[in-house]
């Protein structure tokens, strides 16, 4: 009889995890989601129409709610095809960008990944539902304290945020399977090559502040060696630095 009732009592908790949703990280548990078509298309039009197919990467876009990582006064502005500001002089990039760049990272479920920039959290929630493991740093402490409470919140729990200057990158815990840089460098910071693993990539906005720059994505040979490739004109905000380094 008792065990009847375990079983019963397991067969109810278990429809109610699948009527809501239930899955690690998901920001649908418990809440309705006033955005599912302008995520839809979203992904359909910015994305897949420009050429992106990676199943991962489309799924990952689709999955996560990019208005949760805006500011109240840019909810409805979420899934427009552009940045919005998220405060601190900080910006949320372009949907089709934060596709391209996860896409040029080649990750799967066992990459470990490096991001410097974390801003808001959503790249790093993009690449939390492809990947092991997501090290994301940001260098504005509100900022940090904020994206690493929400990430928590919406119960990411394959990402550790640092707030730290993100040049020196995180050796802690390298070597990286890939590393993304969220802001743009004149130069290719020397530790995050460094801390990139053989046969890893990057993937950086090069140039000059305020002004268009080049995404490069570079790749790391088995014994050191490093090739470049540029993708595109992107504009990014400028890579901010500490007066002395801070790492964990």
């Amino acid at each position: 009889m008792k065990a009847l009732k375990f079983i019963n009592k397991f067969r109810i908790i278990l429809l109610l995890l699948i009527m809501f949703g239930f899955s690690a990280g998901s920001e649908a548990i418990g809440k309705s989601d006033d955005y599912a078509a302008a995520r839809k298309n979203m992904v359909l039009y910015q994305i897949r129409h420009r050429g992106i197919t990676n199943p991962d990467v489309l799924n990952a876009m689709e999955s996560v709610f990019r208005h949760e990582f805006v500011p109240e006064a840019y909810k409805k502005k979420a899934y427009e095809d552009r940045p919005l500001p998220i405060g601190y002089g900080q910006t949320i990039s372009q949907p089709y960008i934060v596709a391209l760049m996860t896409r040029l990272l080649n990750v799967d479920k066992g990459s470990r990944v490096l991001e410097i920039g974390t801003g808001s959290g959503y790249q790093a929630a993009v690449l939390a539902r492809i990947v092991k493991e997501v090290y994301t740093i940001e260098i504005v402490k509100p900022l940090h304290d904020c994206s690493n409470k929400l990430l928590k919140t919406l119960g990411y729990q394959n990402i550790q945020t640092l707030n730290a200057d993100g040049y020196f990158g995180w050796s802690a815990h390298a070597p990286f399977d890939a590393i993304i840089v969220t802001c743009a460098s004149d130069f290719i910071p020397p530790p995050l090559i460094d801390q990139l693993s053989p046969g890893g990539l990057m993937c950086i906005p090069v140039g000059p502040p305020f002004k268009v720059q080049h995404l490069v994505l570079i790749k790391k040979g088995k014994k050191g060696e490093l090739s470049t490739k540029v993708i595109t004109s992107v504009r990014f905000v400028p890579l901010t630095r500490k007066q002395s380094r801070k790492e964990e």
